[in-house]
């Protein structure tokens, strides 16, 4: 049995997500030189396999944001939520979705 956010527990009958899966996570933040490799970086501490070449960037109307799509490789939903973590608190990150 595994937890979500706020540890109420989800049982792997409850889970929408089959393991593993690809699965893609968007995370935004100021655009500033080294913002995309900050997210690789994460993303390759959760998956090791991360294929780099994925990445997509999508700049803010402004051009002062950058949205960037990866798509990891979700072995369990505690895999997930530490990911989510990582990346939430991460200084360059805005926000995770």
């Amino acid at each position: 049995m595994t937890t979500s956010f706020n540890n109420a527990p989800i049982s792997p009958e409850q889970s929408l997500i089959e393991y593993p899966s690809q699965f893609p996570i968007k995370v935004m933040g100021a655009h500033v030189e080294g913002f995309v490799d900050a997210v690789v970086s994460v993303a390759r501490q959760f998956d090791p396999a991360f294929d780099h070449t994925t990445v997509e960037q999508r700049p803010s109307k402004g051009g002062n944001y950058l949205g960037v799509t990866i798509v990891v490789t979700a072995t369990s939903r505690e895999q997930l939520d530490e990911l989510y973590r990582t990346l939430t608190t991460h200084p360059m990150v805005k926000v995770v979705l």
